[in-house]
């Protein structure tokens, strides 16, 4: 394939010369369509062409041979971005050559690169997560009223994996008055939690023995917060040393800075908490449907997500405890 006289190529240097003096774009942006149109060239062209063959006519290029020319660069392991970003300039390329020459359609019309991979949900070890909601911050007093309101939230995050919109939103009882009625409330004799997800969906969650005696330690000193005047915050179980009701910012603010308090390796956030619970669950019960229902999860494709970490656990244990998965095969 001739790489400098073909039509194919002397198309793909007026276009760009078109971007460069219509379009504006810098050196840097041109190079970058350059390398993408040169790439649709060789993929277009067949496996086994001979080296002297002559090139397909981009005017003659079908969507199919476009869907090829992607799918290739999928199987090659070119990530959802990249394959976008190329489809995008492919798509500009024969847009200007429609209009230059007669073309039924553009052929990258249609045409969508792979669904972008969601990163998975970065969840704490367990002895992390244990050791960042147990663990008093030594610069602090461990005995002061902060600290156990904090050990409180902490506690309940990863006892039930709540959303912190949902850990603000719990009263100390569930209350109708007037015009108010309660998103979420602690039932400590029944050890669980109810709250009110996404959707306005209320659900029951089991609270852990280790979080019930946190907030059973922060009741006493929250009854000396409250303020005769403070409206509905009089309700809320977590507040704050003015009796206001908690704000997920500053439950995000004081979980990072007790993460960092108590040298966790993460910068650590509430949804955190959230997902080492749905995480350590799973890997314990092996019960999606079980997880699902306490995360209020409307479709179990969202909670699927955790088997992933869930592999990624039984890998890594594969990997340092069988003796053919080490380098050397364990000769």
């Amino acid at each position: 394939m001739d790489g400098g006289t073909s039509p194919a190529s002397s198309l793909i240097a007026q276009y760009l010369s078109f971007l460069r003096s219509q379009r504006k774009l810098s050196p840097h942006t041109l190079d970058g369509y350059a390398r993408d149109l040169q790439e649709l060239r060789a993929l277009l062209a067949p496996a086994d062409a001979p080296p002297d063959a002559p090139e397909p006519a981009l005017q003659r290029v079908t969507q199919v041979q476009i869907r090829k020319c992607a799918a290739r660069l999928h199987a090659r392991g070119l990530n959802a971005r990249s394959i976008s970003r190329k489809l995008s300039a492919w798509r500009g390329l024969f847009a200007w050559l429609a209009q230059e020459q007669a073309m039924p359609a553009n052929p990258v019309d249609g045409v969508k690169p792979p669904k972008k991979s969601k990163p998975l949900p970065k969840a704490l070890p367990a002895d992390d997560a244990i050791r960042l909601v147990s663990q008093a911050d030594p610069a602090r007093d461990p005995d002061s009223t902060l600290a156990a309101c904090n050990r409180a939230m902490f506690e309940l995050l990863y006892s039930s994996g709540l959303r912190v919109s949902e850990l603000v939103g719990i009263d100390v009882a569930d209350l109708r008055e007037g015009s108010y009625e309660s998103a979420g409330w602690i039932d400590l004799d029944e050890a669980e939690v109810t709250v009110t997800g996404k959707g306005g969906k209320k659900r029951k969650v089991p609270v852990g023995q280790a979080a019930l005696q946190a907030i059973r330690d922060w009741l006493p000193l929250r009854a000396a917060l409250v303020k005769a005047d403070g409206g509905t915050d009089v309700h809320a179980l977590f507040i704050n040393e003015r009796g206001a009701r908690m704000s997920p910012r500053v439950t995000q603010l004081r979980l990072k800075a007790h993460g960092k308090g108590v040298d966790m390796p993460a910068d650590v956030h509430p949804h955190m908490l959230r997902h080492s619970f749905a995480s350590h669950v799973l890997q314990s019960s092996g019960d999606l449907r079980a997880v699902q229902e306490m995360l209020g999860h409307a479709s179990i494709t969202a909670t699927q997500v955790y088997t992933a970490l869930d592999f990624q656990r039984l890998a890594q244990v594969y990997d340092q405890a069988h003796p053919r998965a080490r380098k050397g095969g364990g000769k």
